[in-house]
């Protein structure tokens, strides 16, 4: 089966860099990306498309991506360019989506969507004709939230996903909507039952780390960030995903990262994971 594969730009994200990096000393993570006056970091949100015969598949990390626009409240605002925008340069609109993998549920809303949900008038989720995939346990835990992570799940968005009646929990590293060349790394460090998407291509497999490894800078093992559940599980996931990654020439699609959309990954001397072969941006790649 031939499959392409472009990477999607969504929204631009900020998150405080200390967070992104835990218990790193800001002076080795600011050499790594450099904060702004408020110590916050620039973070990508690219969603992956991948496009078989009959079949176009969004994969994301996070839910925010699945919002409709919340409208100008006047023109002289500028309207940040978002994921309908990157899928209509490829001349496909939210209607030719079949299939949305979410790698887990939180959402990091942006100003204008929050004040929409908290004057109570969310947006739509995109994607009308689309199966919404994203693991149970992910979803178990997004109905009953811990204290800890709460605030990263939003009911109302919760709600219109189950009432949409495409949902589809995955139990295990397999789904029946997707079929064949799939397989699912499920992961709890960051989030219980976080689905990383694996699918075959001629080049070797491609994993969507989603927020295992959310850039190039995390591929040290012991850089967690402080929204890490278990980040004791999350070193040991990430070591099994990179060994696997190693061992059968595979490739990370990085959804954070500000500079590097895809990168091989191997190991060396010292054992220390690095990457190389990287990729800006992918558009329509049969790599």
């Amino acid at each position: 089966m031939t499959r392409r594969l472009s990477v999607l730009a969504g929204r631009l994200r900020k998150l405080d860099g200390g967070s992104m990096f835990g218990s790193l000393p800001r002076q080795r993570w600011s050499d790594c990306i450099e904060p702004d006056a408020e110590n916050q970091i620039g973070l990508a949100s690219r969603v992956l498309l991948v496009q078989e015969p009959g079949r176009n598949v969004l994969i994301m990390a996070g839910s925010e991506p699945l919002l409709a626009p919340v409208p100008r409240t006047c023109r002289c605002q500028p309207q940040p360019l978002g994921l309908l925008d990157s899928l209509a340069q490829r001349g496909l609109d939210e209607h030719d989506i079949d299939v949305v993998i979410l790698t887990h549920v939180h959402a990091l809303l942006p100003p204008d969507v929050r004040s929409a949900f908290q004057a109570g008038d969310p947006p739509r989720l995109l994607f009308p004709g689309a199966s919404y995939v994203t693991g149970a346990r992910q979803w178990s835990r997004a109905l009953r939230p811990h204290p800890r992570d709460r605030a990263w799940f939003v009911p109302q968005l919760l709600d219109q996903l189950e009432e949409s009646g495409r949902l589809k929990l995955v139990e295990d590293s397999a789904s029946g909507v997707l079929g064949e060349g799939w397989r699912f790394h499920v992961s709890d460090g960051y989030t219980p039952g976080q689905l990383l998407p694996e699918l075959e291509m001629p080049g070797g497999p491609v994993v969507f780390a989603g927020d295992l490894i959310p850039g190039l800078h995390w591929l040290e093992l012991d850089v967690t960030t402080a929204f890490d559940r278990n980040p004791e599980c999350l070193i040991e996931e990430k070591e099994r995903l990179l060994d696997h990654l190693v061992a059968t020439g595979g490739r990370l699609l990085l959804a954070r990262d500000p500079a590097v959309a895809l990168a091989k990954v191997t190991r060396d001397r010292q054992s220390r994971y690095y990457a190389f072969d990287q990729h800006g941006c992918l558009d329509r790649c049969e790599i």
